[in-house]
């Protein structure tokens, strides 16, 4: 059975990262891809786990190379995602989601005939200031430079097939969780895990009669 591929979207604060990972840790059968990225790890960050850390020259062979199934400029770095790794994923019958940008997401929609596009927003602009400010990792002006960045891209939400609001995260996990469940038992992904069993129920015709 092939997976179902997922993107999930945000501006950068929205606390997407924390709910992909409380999402695959309490989801069976999920993974994220690891993106590619020329940005210079953060404090705690592990390569192969956080990111695949790479030079320019690297990402841009891979670009010209076609090994990206997306990829694009944020801030000054290129992100991508690996063309082979999701499609050997998906292959595998596991379903798979992709954390990438707005600009990322649209390339892969027009890629994929079935792809479920998530869109997170914060409650409002004062909590993601307030969000972005408590990392303690960026200067004033680079989360002023953010949060300005983040209105564009948040504009974007109309292009996708789900908007999650980000206030409680108990309840933006419980409603994650409810568009994967929710995909999985679609007639398309109920026939191909239950091809025997459907078969078996529609072989007798002496009931039809």
């Amino acid at each position: 059975m092939t997976g179902s591929l997922f993107i999930i979207t945000a501006a950068s604060g929205t606390g997407k990262t924390s709910l992909v990972k409380q999402l695959l840790a309490t989801t069976n059968d999920l993974a994220v891809s690891i993106s590619h990225t020329t940005r210079d790890p953060r404090p705690g960050e592990t390569d192969g786990i956080h990111y695949h850390f790479t030079d320019t020259e690297s990402f841009v062979a891979g670009i010209k190379a076609g090994q990206f199934l997306e990829h694009a400029e944020v801030f000054g770095n290129y992100y991508g995602t690996s063309h082979a790794s999701v499609t050997a994923q998906l292959e595998a019958g596991v379903d798979v989601i992709l954390e990438i940008d707005w600009q990322g997401a649209l390339q892969v929609k027009k890629l994929f005939d079935d792809v479920t596009m998530i869109f997170i927003l914060p409650p409002s602009l004062a909590t993601l200031r307030q969000r972005l400010a408590g990392r303690g990792q960026d200067t004033l002006e680079v989360i002023n430079t953010r949060l300005a960045g983040a209105v564009d891209e948040m504009r974007q939400y109309v292009n996708f097939d789900y908007v999650v609001i980000n206030d409680h995260f108990e309840s933006a996990l419980y409603e994650l969780k409810a568009i994967i469940v929710a995909k999985r038992q679609t007639l398309d992904r109920q026939q191909q895990r239950y091809q025997s069993t459907i078969e078996a129920l529609m072989a007798d015709e002496s009931y039809s009669k």
